[in-house]
């Protein structure tokens, strides 16, 4: 009598260790990043430290790069945006879903993102490879606000608007890379705060 073969995992049981997995390649590359540097780190130590292959890390992240630059724009936000009230005004569910998706973080889930900002602006190559998701989550906002405002994303209004938006976006962006103890949550609803009351000087 041959023994039945053990039952695959539950699909969502699948999708946890994927994560986890997932999670843990990169939390190493990040932690020899910041030991040895980007240019020196190999997959393979990559590999070694998250305890896998170096076909597994291609697996999950088909180039170094996405270590980094993977994460894209993040789906909490689009969902907390279009929670928030009817009768905000965009910029009022802009700083709302920030709010909401972003103030919960745990603090090594904080210093994980801003590790990630800083490689992005002092990597070259880095830079390069984060334009199309910087491309990708402009195009997604100004899609939610004109969703929102009932106009169509191509409207000069709404362009100036997710511009505005941005700019305010990236200038905290910058100075979270040049300060750790930022409070960047707090410095991007205060920016989004002044953009909203017109930009009083």
């Amino acid at each position: 009598m041959t023994a039945s073969p053990e039952p695959n995992p539950a699909p969502g049981l699948r999708a946890k260790k994927k994560a986890r997995t997932r999670s843990a390649i990169q939390r190493q590359a990040l932690r020899l990043f910041a030991a040895q540097g980007y240019e020196a780190t190999t997959v393979e130590q990559i590999a070694e430290a998250a305890e896998v292959s170096p076909s597994t890390v291609f697996r999950y992240f088909p180039t170094k790069e996405e270590l980094v630059v993977s994460d894209g724009y993040a789906p909490e936000v689009v969902e907390a945006f279009r929670a928030q009230p009817a009768e905000l005004t965009p910029l009022q569910a802009v700083r709302g879903a920030i709010g909401s998706a972003f103030g919960g973080l745990s603090g090594d889930e904080v210093a994980r993102r801003r590790q990630l900002q800083e490689l992005v602006l002092t990597v070259p190559e880095l830079w390069a490879a984060s334009l199309g998701n910087i491309k990708q989550t402009q195009r997604m906002l100004a899609e939610l606000v004109a969703e929102r405002a009932g106009r169509d994303p191509a409207d000069a209004a709404v362009r100036s608007f997710t511009g505005a938006v941005f700019g305010v976006l990236l200038e905290v962006w910058l100075r979270w890379a040049d300060d750790p103890d930022l409070d960047a949550l707090e410095a991007l609803d205060r920016g989004l705060a002044h953009l909203e009351a017109g930009l009083p000087l």
